[in-house]
């Protein structure tokens, strides 16, 4: 499989994956800053949170690994948990702006 098919599908798994506090999901929200596939298939993904004190800090990236080890084609996935450059409102899609009422 291609690499850029599995990208689109880690992807779409990372589109159904919610912040619990805000309605829109970590992709559209801007968390998600790099996804590495290497060649053995092996995802590794840099997101940030929120905030460092976000309540899900814990369980949002488990959630992570979980759902994106399960694409088929995937290996393994490792979230590294970065905060610089720290996340801010304007990282956000259009869509995610236009649905929290920024737009």
């Amino acid at each position: 499989m291609a690499n850029q098919q599995l990208e689109d599908k880690i992807v779409t798994m990372l589109k159904s994956i919610y912040d619990p506090e805000i309605p829109v999901d970590i992709y559209e929200l801007g968390l998600i800053y790099e996804v590495k596939i290497d060649k053995d298939n092996n995802v590794s993904i840099d997101m940030t949170l929120t905030s460092p004190n976000c309540p899900v800090a814990e369980s949002l990236p488990k959630e992570v690994e979980d759902k994106v080890a399960s694409v088929e084609g995937v290996i393994s996935a490792k979230v590294n948990i970065v905060f610089d450059p720290s996340w801010d409102k304007d990282m956000m899609s259009e869509e995610a702006k236009l649905e929290l009422g920024f737009l």
